[in-house]
């Protein structure tokens, strides 16, 4: 009997132990599957190395009345100096951009092509890379004129018979003319009110646009003399077409000019200011003491 006893508390013992045992490798093996698919997951949802920087942008910069051909010099210059850097030939060219800037839609303007973009191309810092066209270059002038444009208020003009292209004439002479921030407004009035008098607006920056004549250069009396609808001085009205593209202060002056009644102005020698006057004899006045000659 004891003999049985103890055979059965010895198979009872060696139960126990492989029950231990298999529960010890069961713990072993479940421990082995969490760290594998710890690791695994690890390595799934790792995260993907960082995209490589942009590429730094080129940047080309047209100040506030610039022409059309100024535009396409800088731009050409601009281009030379990025291909000199070598990061990568770039697609802008003097020719190109001259060729692209000729025609194209200025949609808050209206749904045809203007034939004539000079006016449009709104004066300011524009970034580039190596694959920008000419002609996204010139998409991008446009919509910044018309993200200044379809802001402006117009009713005073229109009070006056000028329409909206009117206005960007004036804008451009006024560009071209205007030194002085302040005399913007002025020099607006002026130009306002020789189109009302029919007066001759006498302008000699339309002049030297139309017959291309240097700022540096004088103009000669043959050339006050060209039949080129550009001359102010011969032929009354505003001229064909913008002779600048003005920046906005200039754009807000053309539609908003100072109530004035100035009709003459010259530079005062010396200086970036104008003398303004509403009196031809003072004008005359003014020009002969500073040297200018009569009127």
């Amino acid at each position: 009997m004891e003999e049985l006893e103890t055979v059965l508390v010895d198979r009872l013992l060696l139960r126990r132990r492989r029950k231990r045992r298999r529960g010890g490798l069961f713990a072993v093996a479940i421990a082995i599957a969490v760290a594998a698919g710890y690791f695994g997951l690890t390595r799934h949802h790792a995260s993907p190395p960082p995209p490589p920087p942009p590429p730094t942008p080129f940047r080309v910069i047209f100040p506030e009345g610039f022409t059309r051909a100024q535009m396409a010099e800088r731009v050409g210059q601009v281009a030379k100096i990025a291909n000199r850097e070598g990061r990568g030939r770039v697609h802008l060219s003097a020719a190109g951009y001259l060729a692209a800037s000729r025609n194209a839609v200025v949609p808050c303007v209206g749904t045809k092509k203007q034939a004539n973009l000079e006016g449009f191309l709104f004066p300011a810092t524009y970034d580039f890379l190596p694959a920008t066209t000419n002609r996204q270059l010139v998409r991008a002038q446009i919509k910044a004129f018309c993200a200044v444009w379809v802001r402006l208020d117009l009713a005073y003009a229109h009070k006056k018979n000028l329409t909206a292209y009117d206005i960007l004439r004036i804008a451009s002479m006024i560009e071209r003319e205007a030194a002085a921030p302040v005399e913007r407004p002025l020099v607006a009035a002026v130009i306002y009110n020789r189109l009302h008098l029919r007066m001759p607006l006498g302008i000699d920056a339309t002049l030297r646009y139309g017959l291309e004549i240097p700022p540096t250069q004088s103009i000669l009396q043959s050339q006050l003399a060209s039949a080129t609808p550009y001359n102010t001085r011969r032929f009354a009205g505003l001229p064909p077409t913008p002779i600048a593209n003005p920046g906005l202060p200039s754009i807000e002056a053309a539609a908003h000019p100072a109530h004035v009644n100035y009709l003459y102005y010259a530079r005062k020698p010396g200086t970036n200011r104008q003398f303004f006057t509403a009196s031809s004899a003072a004008f005359n006045q003014f020009l002969a003491a500073n040297g200018y000659g009569a009127h």
